[in-house]
């Protein structure tokens, strides 16, 4: 599998610049399929919602799918994509070091580009206490 972050000098790797906006894409993706579960959103919807193309939504569903997010796909007439994961998620326990690389990635992400991004990280903080 492709590192996600890289200097760009290897072919496949995606420099930091690049890993912001799609970290925030996929964020917005994975909210709005959510806010609508368990009914499917077109491509076209989640397109507009995320301001990219039917195209840029594929790839990016593609990319949470291979990663393991459960996202439905279904083709033709009432299809779209669904994420398809229980509307309460039970407690899940973190290592130290599993708390350090979340909070590392929220900061370097910017954590107030969204409340559900900050709250995580307010979470994970207090996790440190």
């Amino acid at each position: 599998m492709d590192r996600l972050v890289g200097s760009g000098r290897y072919p496949g790797m995606t420099q930091l610049h690049q890993a912001v906006p799609l970290v925030e894409r996929q964020h917005a993706l994975i909210e709005e399929m959510r806010a609508r579960a368990p009914r499917f959103v077109t491509g076209r919807v989640l397109a507009e919602r995320t301001g990219t193309t039917v195209r840029t939504v594929e790839r990016d569903v593609t990319r949470l799918r291979a990663a393991g997010v459960p996202v439905e796909v279904k083709r033709g007439a009432g299809g779209g994509y669904r994420l398809t994961m229980p509307a309460v998620v039970p407690p899940v326990s973190f290592s130290p070091g599993e708390i350090a690389a979340l909070v590392a990635s929220l900061v370097a992400l910017g954590p107030y580009t969204s409340a559900t991004a900050a709250a995580a990280l307010g979470k994970l903080l207090t996790a440190f206490r």
